[in-house]
């Protein structure tokens, strides 16, 4: 898509803003095909006089600001198409709210909210414009949220848009209920906490009014382990397990998190740039907490299993695991858990859980634990205790009955 319409002498035009809108969104065409995004604020007009005769006129007070975005003019291929799309969305989110902020310090107040914007679009050009690490969590909150819409007893009229002043407490309150009873475990929770977090931006944006979340919770246990485990003989049969079509990469890496611990994000990221061969150790900064947290970095000493795991010394920069996206991961994970005769739902993060459970059950102590697994406290490593008493529980109850006769 071609963003110039009406292209000024300066080589400068208008992408967005209609008559009395201020700022308004401009471009500026670059000799190198790409579009600089800028604001162009308008202060009204003051008479000016001309050097040449001394004749006065009215000169036009513009004011810029340059926005740290740019276009390109005639994008060759997906990667900048959807680089347009984004930037475009992110400047649109800035042009409007410089226009509240304009109007609240002229005016003492803000400009009317539109009942018009659809917050389904709303929501998809957040995703678009979000860059953090959660990112798919997001998508996947727009997509169920969508997917709620189109059955909601609520809106019998849906028909595909749902304007800001619709998205209320009622709303929000039996969407809370739909996603409680179609998914299990910590799944409603997570999910919710990615849809309040977009919420919450539509409502700092001035799209919303009021946060509809406001007082709705969804509570769980976040005491209890939730998902399925691996144990030692499952883990064994699995390492023995071959089938046709393997990624050998995911099986290097899925057994590498199961004596280390790591997460999917923190394996695919590992260079040899981590591995201390000289001391045996393993450092790295956790992508879920890094510069967010003092407790990101984790040391972890490595066993004669993971060195033979991360082979010979490499050059520093090169991965140590080749592996695809995480949805390819998943399945292939999928198809070696079938293969192995393992009937349980194991995702990569189970290697996490099972690693803690395994070593908690060999006498480490909670502290080791957690700092293996890179926790800021104990409190989010107490879970394993719980389960670890729940299958000493189940060991003990698997013990066959003593016959009658020699009951004591």
């Amino acid at each position: 898509m071609n963003y110039i319409r009406k292209l000024r002498a300066d080589k400068t035009f208008l992408i967005e803003g209609a008559l009395g809108d201020n700022p308004k969104l401009m471009g500026r065409l670059r000799t190198d095909g790409r579009i600089t995004l800028y604001l162009e604020y308008y202060f009204g007009k003051i008479q000016a006089v001309s050097n040449k005769n001394l004749k006065t006129y009215g000169k036009n007070i513009r004011r810029h600001e340059i926005l740290k975005f740019y276009l390109y003019d005639s994008p060759g291929n997906a990667d900048q198409r959807r680089h347009n799309r984004q930037s475009l969305s992110v400047a649109r989110k800035i042009r409007y709210e410089r226009d509240q902020q304009l109007a609240e310090r002229q005016c003492g107040y803000r400009l009317p909210l539109t009942t018009q914007t659809d917050m389904l679009q709303w929501m998809l050009d957040y995703y678009r414009a979000y860059t953090k690490s959660d990112a798919r969590h997001i998508a996947r909150a727009c997509r169920i949220f969508s997917e709620y819409l189109c059955q909601s007893p609520l809106l019998p009229d849906f028909d595909g848009h749902l304007y800001a002043p619709q998205l209320t407490p009622e709303i929000v309150s039996d969407f809370t209920s739909y996603i409680s009873k179609r998914f299990r475990g910590e799944g409603p929770h997570t999910l919710y906490a990615r849809f309040k977090k977009i919420i919450k931006a539509a409502v700092r944006s001035g799209i919303l009014r009021r946060d509809p979340c406001d007082g709705i919770v969804i509570k769980i246990d976040t005491g209890i382990l939730r998902k399925d485990i691996l144990s030692d003989g499952e883990i064994s049969r699995l390492a023995a397990t071959r089938y046709r079509g393997e990624n050998p990469e995911v099986r290097r890496g899925f057994i590498f998190c199961l004596y280390t611990g790591l997460r999917w994000c923190d394996v695919r990221r590992l260079t040899y740039d981590n591995v201390d061969f000289s001391n045996r150790l393993l450092r790295f900064e956790q992508a879920k907490t890094q510069s967010r947290s003092s407790s990101s970095a984790v040391v972890i000493p490595l066993s004669p299993t993971l060195l033979s795991i991360i082979g010979k010394p490499q050059p520093r920069d090169r991965l140590i695991f080749l592996l695809p996206s995480r949805r390819s991961c998943q399945t292939a994970l999928k198809r070696w858990t079938e293969a192995a005769g393992i009937d349980k739902h194991i995702t990569w993060h189970c290697a996490r859980h099972s690693f803690a459970l395994r070593i908690l059950n060999k006498g480490a102590n909670i502290k080791t634990v957690a700092a293996l697994l890179g926790h800021s406290s104990i409190r989010h490593t107490e879970k394993y205790t719980r389960a670890v008493d729940t299958l000493k529980l189940q060991a003990i109850m698997s013990l066959p009955p003593l016959h009658p006769e020699i009951n004591p």
